[in-house]
């Protein structure tokens, strides 16, 4: 009975470990269209994250700035609002989507909501946790448009997330754009890059998609990427969205060859899901085909600081 006991002890043991070093991911490629209340907003997020649990997923991401279709909810008189009006659904936003994790026990990243900053405004991504913490990331690096249209202020904090899973980071679409940023990523021990995305045209999307890769391989590391569909008529900078979902892997033996575990289909609502084996990154980061990260030469370059 001891050596039963003890060999089921370890079998326990061996099931807990292997679901510590696996992250199943969801990432929605989210459909913007007017709507008229913030009900109706709060229903179309609970019905992704209801089609995200039926796969048991433990985190899933939303796109940047997809709470702008609260904007086309208008005003009293009907006008639609400004991006300058979005940051009083902030409360409403956090109350949802912190009760939504604390009823599904899921992670949930967000995407990325308007708060006020001083006289200016942020783009800030959210982490809710299943426990009911709530974690923010500005967006470090604001895109021309995000200046000139919107007056957007940068972000001036990097941060590290630890989750029950590992360690994760969350850089907004333009900041992915920056392989400096990601390297400080994976030097304090991320081993997933969650990236909401939101894209008007196929230049920017494929500037987004294929840095994403880029930063996969330098770091082998994943990158869970999505982005806006759909349009918002009446919202401007918001009335074109050229978006697809992607999960993303290092280019070598263990993984798919073009690095994609999963992807969704372009420009289309849906949801897509795929596991991530975080034991296996460090496994190519020692033998495999290349070491990129390892190998990197901070004799001649210097490494992040």
């Amino acid at each position: 009975m001891l050596v039963i006991f003890i060999g089921l002890h370890y079998f326990k043991n061996r099931i807990k470990e292997e679901c510590l070093v696996k992250m199943r991911v969801s990432a929605v490629q989210y459909h913007l269209h007017s709507i008229a209340s913030f009900e109706e907003f709060a229903a179309q997020c609970e019905h992704y994250i209801r089609a995200a649990m039926e796969f048991d997923a433990e985190f899933v991401l939303f796109p940047e700035f997809f709470t702008t279709q609260l904007m086309s909810i208008g005003d009293e008189e009907g006008k639609v609002l400004k991006i300058t009006d979005l940051p009083q659904f902030t409360d409403r936003y956090r109350e949802l989507f912190k009760k939504l994790a604390q009823e599904y026990n899921i992670h949930i990243i967000a995407g990325t909501h308007v708060i006020s900053k001083g006289e200016q405004i942020q783009n800030v991504a959210h982490l809710f946790y299943p426990d009911g913490r709530v974690g923010q990331q500005a967006k470090m690096h604001v895109t021309p448009v995000e200046v000139e249209g919107w007056n957007m202020a940068q972000g001036d904090e990097f941060q590290i997330f630890d989750t029950e899973k590992g360690k994760i980071a969350i850089l907004t679409c333009y900041d992915i754009e920056f392989p400096e940023i990601v390297r400080m990523a994976k030097a304090r021990g991320a081993d997933v890059i969650f990236c909401p995305s939101c894209t008007d045209d196929r230049h920017g999307f494929y500037r987004v998609r294929y840095t994403s890769h880029a930063r996969a391989i330098e770091n082998q590391v994943y990158v869970v990427l999505t982005g806006t569909v759909g349009s918002l008529p009446t919202v401007d900078l918001m009335r074109a969205n050229f978006g697809q979902a992607a999960i993303i892997t290092p280019n070598d033996v263990p993984f798919p060859p073009a690095g994609i575990l999963a992807e969704g289909v372009i420009n289309d609502d849906m949801i897509i899901t795929a596991d991530l084996d975080l034991e296996l990154l460090e496994k190519v980061r020692q033998k495999g085909s290349v070491t990129t990260w390892r190998d990197r030469r901070i004799d001649l370059y210097p490494d992040w600081k």
